[in-house]
């Protein structure tokens, strides 16, 4: 009886030794992933910076970053994989949209149609997600840290409030203004009769996406208000049940 117990001792000291080694391992995953993409996008604000310094124009500011922002916006789909495997508790479908909705807007708009890439609006939309991600990423590497200044607590969950709706006007911009080139070009369209018989026009996609803004961003930015709450005051959020 007492080897049993003994025995079950052990087993217990194994499973416990086991999940703090894989705790410290996910932990350490995620405080050099969350200091890479902050050293990142602070590349992206400090070469924005120097080339309107040097410069004096934001025309050309896109083609100069292009390289380096495609990089960590595209890297930013680790942070799904996260939340599907269960290391990070947010929902996959909110990490989804967002980093898709982001790697959308550099790959297959601003990077795709060359025309726009001097748009103010590209501008704005790129100050603001600059502004975000430091933020968010500096606010989660001192929070694995255990270090977190109130600062980056409080910018967090405060600065989206105008961030947000300026990086979406920015975004919405962008893409009506890339919509005269994509019907002249036909780009990423296919057009009947082809050998698979199949019909797509990019320029109404482009459409959609646009009015998909309607019901998506009411709904991210009231999430991130919950947690606002939650955070800076305490709060206790009960999620509904659809």
């Amino acid at each position: 009886m007492a080897s049993s117990e003994e025995d079950g001792t052990v087993e217990e000291k194994e499973n416990n030794n086991k999940k703090r080694t894989k705790s410290a391992l996910v932990t350490a995953w995620l405080t050099f992933y969350n200091i890479a993409m902050t050293a990142g996008w602070l590349v992206l604000a400090i070469t924005m910076i120097r080339f309107y310094i040097l410069k004096g124009t934001h025309k050309g500011l896109y083609r100069s970053i292009a390289r380096t922002l495609k990089f960590f916006q595209t890297f930013a789909l680790v942070e799904v994989g996260h939340c599907a495997v269960g290391i990070v508790r947010t929902s996959v479908i909110v990490t989804g949209v967002q980093v898709c909705s982001r790697i959308f807007m550099v790959w297959f708009v601003t990077n795709s149609i060359r025309q726009i890439q001097n748009e103010e609006s590209v501008i704005l939309f790129l100050v603001v997600w600059t502004m975000t991600e430091l933020t968010r990423y500096s606010y989660y590497t001192f929070n694995l840290l255990h270090h977190l200044p109130f600062f980056i607590k409080w910018a967090r969950y405060n600065f989206f409030i105008v961030l947000y709706p300026l990086g979406v006007v920015g975004e919405l911009l962008t893409i009506y203004a890339a919509l005269p080139f994509v019907r002249r070009s036909g780009m990423y369209s296919m057009r009947l009769p082809n050998k698979y018989n199949v019909s797509f026009d990019y320029y109404y996609f482009l459409i959609i996406v646009m009015l998909s803004y309607i019901p998506l961003f009411p709904q991210l930015y009231l999430h991130m208000l919950r947690q606002r709450r939650r955070v800076l005051h305490g709060e206790v959020i009960v999620e509904k049940d659809d």
